[in-house]
């Protein structure tokens, strides 16, 4: 979880800032003796090329809770930039070791913090700052120490940077291990997703609490600038509809709205009709180019192809669903594999948990599709919203709201019937392959008999029908045996360009 936290954070920083990321993430193991039993300390090194941190924000962005720019509507990894904090509080209460940050945010200069986290007044504390020349580029570079299993959480480690490697294709992961064995996995594109925007709240994803904190933080003097100003896609006339609909009047002050009002407002909130869908502009999905090329790149496929739906919402949170198939190839084993995303996060745990697993095997007729038993597919699925529905606080599943479930299911089966499609016309390929093997074993044989029969010197142009681009004897001689081995192994070495002419050619034969 801590590499996890780490490398997410360094991702979503160099996107946000539209930099194709280098991500190099080191473990090496700590204390005397490297070859003692798990678990034990090891020594986690994260660097990117992000845009850095500016260095007065360093202590409260790496050792305060909930210090982040996360905490806001928009499409991203985490949701309060939590996760990276308390990887280093855990290193922390595990090793007692200090973290150390390096940032440089403009190239010139790096700035160094090596501290500690007071967990009691919740504040960073800042042992020793450092700074020195940078080399031109920036980022961030994190090092910390905690104790843990990695003989146990290698499989787990390795698996995250093989998901993540597919779902971000436009990215060079560099993963170096306790045994210092390396494993890079190389961008293969330069294209990159859209970079999320922050948007409204929705009317209809807003509950007592959230409405009060909007009530707190607001400026504005009047019930209509309220909800014009602090919800989504809500204009001046829905406003003046809404607030006829709730009985408030547009000119009341939202400070003055007491507990009784504000509950009556929020349950209104749910049921008035003509509030407008939430717009799907501030998602941010990986895109069918993108996400196919880091299917080829990591699954090698024989055939491969992606469906990205139209964006839809539940309770208010627009979200957006890409479903790709794979199949075939070297990397792929009998059965279906099933890769899950959330916002581009690998889900590992928990599979048989998840929405997509429940729609993938159940309510998926694989027959239908004319896809063989234990045949090698792999299906990949991704969830991008501004607000992911996990089932529990350790997000590794997603709950099966009705409208997901659709989404998800609509999509697989056009990736499948696509898939269907590809099948057939192999099958009939193959079809074909095996009738022009049988006609170039035989055709030779029938070829001399009828000429000794008629007794012609010059056999029949036999080799037209079989494809085999061989030119007649020109003195009219017989084919020797040689020849017509020389034939049969033309024959059966059909072209992939031919194919499909010979379908054409032979398919109704």
């Amino acid at each position: 979880m801590t590499v996890r936290e780490l490398v997410e954070n360094s991702l979503d920083a160099a996107e946000l800032a539209g930099v194709n990321p280098d991500v190099y993430v080191r473990m090496t193991s700590e204390g005397s003796d490297p070859d003692a039993p798990d678990p034990k300390p090891y020594r986690l090194t994260v660097t990117d090329n992000g845009p850095g941190v500016s260095p007065e924000h360093v202590p409260s962005a790496f050792g305060k809770v909930f210090y982040g720019s996360k905490y806001v509507l928009r499409q991203s990894r985490g949701m309060f930039g939590l996760g990276g904090t308390m990887a280093i509080l855990y290193g922390q209460i595990t090793t007692n070791r200090p973290v150390t940050v390096t940032t440089s945010p403009n190239g010139k200069k790096k700035y160094g913090f090596e501290m500690l986290i007071d967990i009691g007044e919740n504040r960073p504390v800042v042992l020793k700052r450092f700074n020195s020349e940078a080399d031109g580029t920036t980022g961030t570079r994190v090092e910390l120490t905690l104790e843990g299993d990695y003989l146990r959480s290698s499989q787990k480690i390795s698996e995250y940077f093989k998901q993540t490697a597919l779902v971000a294709s436009y990215a060079n992961l560099t993963f170096v291990d306790p045994l210092g064995q390396l494993t890079f996995y190389e961008r293969v594109t330069t294209s990159m997703p859209p970079p999320p925007k922050e948007t409204l709240p929705h009317p209809y994803g807003i509950d007592v609490e959230a409405f009060k904190r909007i009530v707190k933080v607001s400026e504005e003097h009047d019930m209509k600038s309220f909800m014009v100003n602090h919800f989504h896609r809500v204009g001046d006339r829905i406003a003046l509809r809404f607030l006829e609909f709730v009985g408030v009047s547009p000119k009341l002050p939202p400070k003055r709205l007491n507990n009784v009002q504000i509950v009556s407002i929020v349950d209104a909130l749910q049921r008035f009709p003509d509030f407008l869908a939430p717009d799907a502009a501030c998602l941010s999905p990986v895109g069918e180019d993108i996400l196919l090329a880091g299917i080829n790149k990591e699954l090698q496929p024989e055939f491969s192809t992606v469906v990205s739906r139209p964006p839809s919402s539940y309770s208010g949170f627009p979200f957006l669903v890409e479903v790709g198939v794979a199949y075939g190839g070297k990397v792929l084993q009998p059965n279906i594999k099933l890769f899950r995303f959330a916002n581009r996060i690998p889900l590992l745990y928990d599979e048989s948990s998840d929405v997509s697993f429940q729609v993938v095997n159940q309510e998926v007729d694989w027959r239908r599709y004319h896809v063989p038993q234990d045949a090698p597919v792999g299906v990949i699925t991704h969830i991008c919203s501004t607000r992911i529905p996990y089932k529990t606080v350790g997000k590794e599943y997603i709950a099966d709201r009705p409208e997901i479930e659709r989404e998800i299911r609509n999509a697989a089966r056009e990736a499948l019937r696509r898939l269907g499609v590809y099948l057939s016309r192999k099958g009939s390929m193959e079809a074909v392959q095996r009738k022009l093997n049988i006609y170039g074993k035989y055709l030779p044989l029938i070829a001399r008999f009828s000429t000794d029969l008629a007794e012609e010197k010059r056999p029949p142009r036999y080799r037209q029908l079989i494809g085999s681009g061989g030119e007649e004897p020109a003195d009219g001689s017989q084919p020797q045996a040689g020849e017509d081995a020389q034939g049969e192994e033309a024959a059966g070495a059909v072209s992939g360009e031919d194919e499909q002419k010979k379908i054409d050619q032979y398919g109704g034969s």
